[in-house]
């Protein structure tokens, strides 16, 4: 029996090697002699530039830079076991995690970190960018970023605008003089699951805003704003980012290196499946088992495990999804060779208290699966007896 494990993050409880570690001792409780390989995975969100360092054993490098409050935070970014590839998370240097709760500010949020974090990259020689975007407290639409990188965004007196959302509007002009050019000689994949335009009900502040603590007058200044900088960058660039597909993401940062840097946008599942090495381990494999904190009908929108369950389904290979919560329109999963979908809580419980157990749950979960999947190898190999 081969079973391939290759879940995300229970976020907030697990990291996406935490769950794969518990989900492999539930399989060896239940049968010993399985042969696991252990892919944990992520979709471009936080615990991509993790995921991706373990999987080609890189390194970590630690950066200061300003986070998305305007102070000054601890940040990072990878490098991948080849020694050429940087891969660099959004949110470790703008992310949600950074702002302390109650502080959050969607206004004034900026993604200048992340773009001192790039420009880091390029001091240390490299040229070759994994962008995952996931996870940020900004809806700034990447001015930030940008601004950290040599971009001159100016107001009508010739002074550069503040840091947020809430001042895109004061751009009357964008110098691109000073930006740095050794970013139109690099190479850009930019991992993201969001195919938000940048404005409009479906755009990035209505429709993430709300999340980063934009009240609704809040989203309408910031989608009003976010259309005038859409228009600025057009002037310059001739990139119309206003309904272009997966601008949106992260609060327009994915807009931004679609109209400013040498970027390709993939589903951010793929690019690290991809780098895991997953349709590699697929040969004669009998179950993937995959999983998430939240299973639910946004999960077919290109989440972890859909896109570790349309892999295995070229393949013709099996999905079981494990989540620590089941919710609506789980059924559509069904046509992308999902078998089943469980929820590990086993009893009453607080949202904490699930938190908290989340790695015991898991392991009794997977074992319970796998007695029950693979219940005639099991009872063949203890001689005619489970145990």
């Amino acid at each position: 029996m081969k079973i391939i494990i290759a879940p995300d993050s229970f976020k907030g409880s697990l990291s996406a090697v935490e769950v794969a570690n518990a989900i492999n001792r539930g399989v060896k409780n239940a049968y010993a002699e399985a042969e696991t390989h252990l892919l944990p995975v992520a979709d471009g969100g936080e615990g991509t530039m993790e995921t991706l360092i373990a999987a080609t054993y890189g390194e970590k490098r630690e950066v200061v830079v300003v986070g998305p409050l305007g102070n000054e935070v601890k940040a990072a970014y990878g490098i991948l076991g080849d020694g050429e590839t940087c891969v660099i998370e959004m949110a470790s240097a703008s992310g949600l995690a950074l702002v302390p709760e109650g502080k959050l500010a969607p206004l004034d949020a900026t993604t200048y970190g992340a773009g001192q974090l790039i420009k880091q990259a390029l001091d240390d020689g490299f040229s070759s960018f994994i962008i995952a975007l996931g996870g940020s407290a900004t809806n700034d639409g990447g001015a930030g970023m940008l601004q950290a990188l040599g971009l001159k965004l100016l107001d009508k007196m010739g002074k550069e605008v503040g840091y947020g959302g809430g001042k895109l509007a004061d751009i009357e002009r964008i110098d691109t003089q000073y930006f740095d050019s050794r970013i139109k000689n690099s190479k850009f994949l930019v991992a993201s699951d969001v195919q938000n335009p940048l404005i409009g009900l479906n755009g990035a502040s209505h429709i993430f805003g709300p999340q980063k603590g934009a009240t609704p007058d809040d989203v309408k200044i910031l989608d009003e704003n976010m259309s005038h900088w859409a228009d600025q960058i057009a002037t310059v660039t001739g990139v119309s980012l206003h309904d272009l597909p997966g601008a949106g993401a992260a609060g327009g940062i994915g807009g931004a290196f679609q109209a400013f840097f040498p970027a390709k946008m993939e589903r951010g599942v793929d690019v690290v499946l991809e780098y895991v090495n997953f349709h590699g381990y697929l040969k004669n494999t009998d179950l993937v088992i995959t999983g998430e904190g939240q299973v639910d009908y946004q999960t077919a929108s290109g989440k972890t495990p859909l896109g570790v369950a349309q892999a295995a389904m070229s393949e013709n290979v099996p999905s079981i999804i494990l989540a620590g919560a089941v919710g609506k329109g789980i059924e559509i999963l069904y046509d992308y060779g999902v078998v089943s979908v469980h929820s590990i809580v086993d009893k009453p419980m607080t949202l904490c208290e699930s938190m908290s157990q989340a790695a015991s749950l898991l392991e009794k979960s997977a074992e319970q699966i796998i007695r029950s999947y693979f219940y005639s190898q099991i009872k063949e190999l203890e001689g005619g007896r489970l145990i």
